[in-house]
């Protein structure tokens, strides 16, 4: 009887260590969307910023 409920006892605990690196995983993942949406922003931003730039510069270069 004690084979059986060792077993039954492993696995449980095994079940348990996947579900807290579930969790874990879950959560990284989520850290990692958010960085990639602020630095989506942030590019996009910059290529705002160029456009700007690029505009202003053709002006100046017609003006001549």
């Amino acid at each position: 009887m004690f084979w059986p409920m060792f077993a039954v006892a492993v696995s449980f605990l095994g079940l348990a260590v996947l579900g807290v690196l579930a969790v874990r995983v879950f959560l990284e993942a989520r850290r990692l969307g958010q960085q990639v949406s602020d630095s989506a922003r942030r590019i996009n931003r910059a290529a705002e910023d160029l456009e700007r730039a690029a505009g202003s510069a053709a002006r100046a270069v017609d003006a001549l």
